[in-house]
């Protein structure tokens, strides 16, 4: 999680921070049902405990990490972590990728089509968890999370351009990695002995 000092005027942070989470509580009891437990909210931190209540007994498959410091001036960092330790995942240990559906034209590679043939549209899996390696810290890729800007990757893709698009609200995070990491996990992983060796996830929606 990011440590970066405060250069925004704090009270103006504290009142945007404020903002965001009593938009939240004020459908807390909505957020419970689909799995999202707000479990501390002090400036300029919120954790989120994120669960699957489609499944019986309901697990809880991430924690979520916001930083909200210089907010916003700055988008939040957000980072997925243990929901016990609090520690971020590494890439290696990230309970889910939020794998997202999108549409390709791009053949597979060695795959060539006759001339005058179109090629037909294909779907990949694309993961909004990116990081460089197993053992680094990974980050959401989207605008509105602070480590997206401040990738040399987006450095064309100013936080300025989305700020007032809503994007960096607590909620608008939580949805995202809800639709792509909480939502299709559809099952258990059981081995004979019988334990739980893990979750299953199906397709998500573009």
């Amino acid at each position: 999680m990011s440590t970066a000092p405060q250069l925004a005027d704090p009270q103006v942070s504290r009142t945007k921070f404020n903002r965001e989470v009593e938009e939240f509580r004020q459908l807390a009891g909505d957020y419970a049902r689909r799995g999202w437990l707000l479990v501390e909210a002090e400036f300029p931190r919120v954790f989120v405990v994120m669960a699957a209540p489609q499944l019986k007994p309901p697990p809880i498959v991430t924690g979520v990490l916001l930083d909200y410091t210089d907010y916003d001036l700055r988008p939040p960092s957000v980072q997925l972590a243990d929901p016990f330790s609090r520690e971020p995942y590494k890439a290696g240990e990230l309970p889910t990728s939020l794998l997202r559906q999108v549409e390709t034209d791009a053949m597979p590679i060695g795959l060539a089509l006759p001339p005058g043939v179109v090629a037909p549209r294909m779907i990949q899996q694309q993961p909004l968890m990116q990081s460089y390696g197993p053992e680094e810290l990974p980050f959401l890729c989207i605008a509105g999370v602070r480590e997206y800007h401040e990738h040399p990757a987006h450095s064309g893709d100013r936080w300025e351009l989305h700020r007032r698009d809503g994007a960096g609200r607590l909620v608008r995070i939580l949805e995202v990695i809800d639709t792509y990491g909480i939502r299709p996990v559809n099952g258990y992983g059981v081995n004979l002995v019988p334990q739980v060796s893990g979750l299953t996830q199906g397709e998500v929606p573009a």
